[in-house]
């Protein structure tokens, strides 16, 4: 039998995270191979995440990469969860979210799949909780386009923006960088569901007018009033609601007085460019 060294023990338990009389075990039980005590390890690992996997995952963070390439240029949006808040502040988990949405820009991958998965396996095994990689996306900007993203607080919201210009050269401009970046704290902030009005999906703005159909019909003010009215104050409801979700209509976050279409042109006439917001993500841990 191979003598098991208290080095040996050591260096296992920095590389698996595991306990010194387990890592000891391991050592013994593949009579001191280390890369087979690593293997057992993992295993027997593996076996209690499975047992933990049913465990509620309500802490986590949202992790944003943007890197340049020959396309333009694309952002990586990642939710990263673990059961505790103390988890999601570990920087071993900070690293993981990270390292995959690296990973996510280099393969392209717009879902978990195996080897990501696999990545947060090994943490989970190693430091002895639930956690899961929620969702994945990835965002595109052409030549000329241009990615600003935000992260709200310890990571519990991203937010990710792509903007264009008829003067691409604009984005070089400090201004027209922090103006989009606001954009990206206004969504944040307000949670828009669309970008604008023909964004918004036709099935779920016709179950908001059934929504205000059934209140209005519950009103007594509204009893007795001609069909026509009816309508008509219908659709002041529907239009003012769809202003309240549609990022280009709601009140710009530093200015509220102005929408965000009028935020707009007001600093595409200050530049001497025409500025656009084109499309957005938003992600909220548990959203």
């Amino acid at each position: 039998m191979a003598t098991i060294s208290a080095s040996d023990v050591k260096a296992l338990r920095e590389k698996t995270g595991a306990g010194m009389m387990e890592c000891k075990n391991a050592l013994v039980e593949t009579n001191g191979d280390f890369a087979k005590a690593e293997k057992l390890l993992k295993e027997k690992g593996l076996a209690a995440v499975e047992k933990r996997a049913g465990r509620a995952t309500n802490e986590g963070k949202i992790f944003v990469k943007i890197k340049a390439c020959p396309e333009g240029s694309q952002a990586a949006l990642v939710e990263l969860v673990s059961e505790t808040d103390f988890v999601a502040r570990n920087p071993d988990f900070i690293a993981l979210g990270n390292a995959i949405a690296e990973k996510v820009l280099e393969k392209g991958y717009t879902e978990p799949n195996g080897e990501l998965n696999g990545m947060v396996s090994d943490l989970a095994t190693k430091i002895r909780e639930n956690m899961s990689l929620k969702r994945i996306t990835i965002l595109k900007a052409a030549p000329g386009e241009y990615l600003e993203s935000y992260i709200h607080g310890d990571g519990a919201i991203g937010v990710v923006v792509k903007a264009a210009a008829d003067k691409p050269e604009i984005f070089q401009n400090e201004e027209a960088r922090e103006f989009v970046h606001n954009i990206a704290l206004h969504i944040a902030a307000f949670n828009p569901l669309a970008l604008d009005r023909s964004k918004v999906d036709q099935g779920f703005l016709k179950e908001q007018e059934e929504i205000f159909r059934k209140q209005m019909e519950q009103d007594e003010k509204m009893k007795g009033k001609p069909g026509n009215v009816i309508d008509n104050i219908l659709k002041g409801k529907v239009s003012k609601y769809l202003s309240d979700i549609c990022l280009l209509e709601q009140g710009y976050v530093k200015d509220e007085k102005f929408t965000v279409t009028q935020a707009l042109a007001d600093i595409g006439k200050r530049l001497g460019a025409k500025l656009s917001i084109l499309d957005f993500v938003y992600f909220k841990v548990g959203g």
